[in-house]
């Protein structure tokens, strides 16, 4: 019985080593690409204002503003603000 485990750990080594092997030499084959872009660092934070129709909250630059009133699209601007 010692004999067996012996060898079916003996197996198991050799394989995981071979597997590492051929990771290696895969990575060499293949380097990363060059060209990808580095990732992306956060912007700044945009000011959050709210549409006086619906309530959902949405960057100030993408708003509609009018009458002193934000809105999330010109249909909400269109029916006013919710009472």
């Amino acid at each position: 019985m010692g004999k067996v485990l012996f060898w079916v750990v003996a197996i198991l080594v050799a394989m995981i080593i071979a597997r590492i092997v051929s990771q290696n030499k895969a990575r060499k084959r293949n380097p990363p690409n060059p060209t990808m872009r580095p990732p992306r660092k956060p912007g700044k934070a945009e000011e959050m204002v709210r549409c006086a129709h619906c309530g959902i909250f949405l960057p100030r630059s993408e708003a509609l503003m009018s009458n002193h009133h934000t809105w999330c699209s010109l249909e909400h601007a269109k029916r006013g603000p919710r009472s």
